[in-house]
């Protein structure tokens, strides 16, 4: 088993090699690829150093299994012939195929066995936030038929890459030394001190693309009529998203029956004792695999409405973690050339 990373230097291709070696991830051989700026950099591998190749249109996929893909849609796109063209599975991070007709959409406690079915070899990691929602609501909708989702997201600085996480702490560093900060570069305003109701650019409907992606990602995922209306704001913490979720049902759930599927689902941590104020918090999930979930209740504006809070970390868990899970299953299933 031949595995390699195609964008090992940023935040997501860092988060991969962390993840592939904390689960001791079945392979032989690992080769990582990246841009001329991140070619020949260094990355040390179960105490072995691998230097980064620089990613080009040649045959350096021949005998490569599988490829965890995190350099943007524009690579991506450009690139997906030649990484898959000898049959190696590509595991793509990006937002370039997630709506493709012929690319399954795959998060594998809620679809897994549609990564089976890949006419280009191609399988899509969906957006953080849909994966970190669909794990949570997926027990909920086998209890009942889920028809409308509302949904804020309050998603950190580490959303935008490792170059916004030090872009905040700058900034923040900038305003307790001198009173403001000029260091506005990942986000289109200051982030400290603040929060931003914009991620990602507006579409002609007003919707950001972000939210878009979740009302579109979460029907194709769930294989479901549901729809979604999002409001994605960034927040200035520096790892971890969160989301306040209102959902409605066909008919209406007891509390404690969703509690208990959560409970039992998996990639669920319920943490909801709500009288002795216990419910999850981004410091709490960043670093973790699983998806934190609380303050469960009743919607008091509709009978068959309820709402939860959740957060995960999303560059495990809504990104490396997830795409490391759909390959977990296509060697178990061996379903790998």
């Amino acid at each position: 088993m031949k595995v390699a990373i195609v964008g090992a230097s940023g935040a997501v291709g860092q988060e991969f090699l962390r993840i592939l070696a904390e689960r001791n991830f079945p392979m032989d051989d690992l080769v990582l690829f990246g841009s001329e700026r991140s070619a020949g950099r260094k990355y040390n591998f179960k105490g072995k150093d691998y230097e980064v190749k620089l990613l080009q249109h040649n045959d350096d996929f021949k005998d490569v299994d599988i490829a965890f893909t995190s350099a943007g849609g524009g690579t991506s796109e450009e690139f997906a012939e030649t990484i898959t063209k000898y049959g190696a599975v590509m595991i793509d991070n990006s937002s370039a195929f997630r709506m493709c007709d012929d690319v399954p959409l795959v998060v594998p406690e809620v679809n897994a066995e549609d990564a089976l079915n890949r006419p280009r070899n191609i399988i899509a990691n969906p957006n953080c936030t849909t994966i970190m929602m669909v794990v949570v609501l997926k027990p909920i909708d086998d209890l009942s038929h889920i028809k409308k989702i509302h949904i804020s997201s309050y998603q950190s600085a580490s959303g935008a890459g490792a170059a916004a996480m030090a872009e905040l702490e700058q900034q923040y560093k900038d305003i307790i030394e001198t009173g403001k900060t000029d260091h506005i570069n990942k986000f289109p305003h200051q982030l400290a001190y603040n929060v931003i109701p914009q991620i990602d650019k507006m579409t002609p409907n007003d919707y950001t693309k972000e939210e878009m992606k979740m009302y579109n990602e979460t029907r194709k995922i769930m294989h479901s009529d549901v729809r979604t209306s999002a409001t994605c704001v960034r927040v200035s913490s520096l790892r971890s998203h969160s989301e306040s979720v209102w959902f409605e049902t066909e008919k209406p759930l007891a509390v404690e029956d969703i509690r208990k599927a959560l409970e039992a689902a998996p990639g669920v941590t319920v943490k909801d004792d709500a009288q002795n104020y216990v419910y999850p918090m981004p410091l709490e999930s960043a670093g973790k695999d699983n998806v934190y979930v609380g303050r469960i209740r009743k919607d008091l504006a509709d009978d068959n409405g309820n709402t939860l809070w959740l957060t995960g970390d999303q560059i495990r868990k809504g990104a490396a973690l997830n795409a490391v899970q759909i390959a977990e299953y296509l060697i178990k299933v061996g379903n790998v050339k």
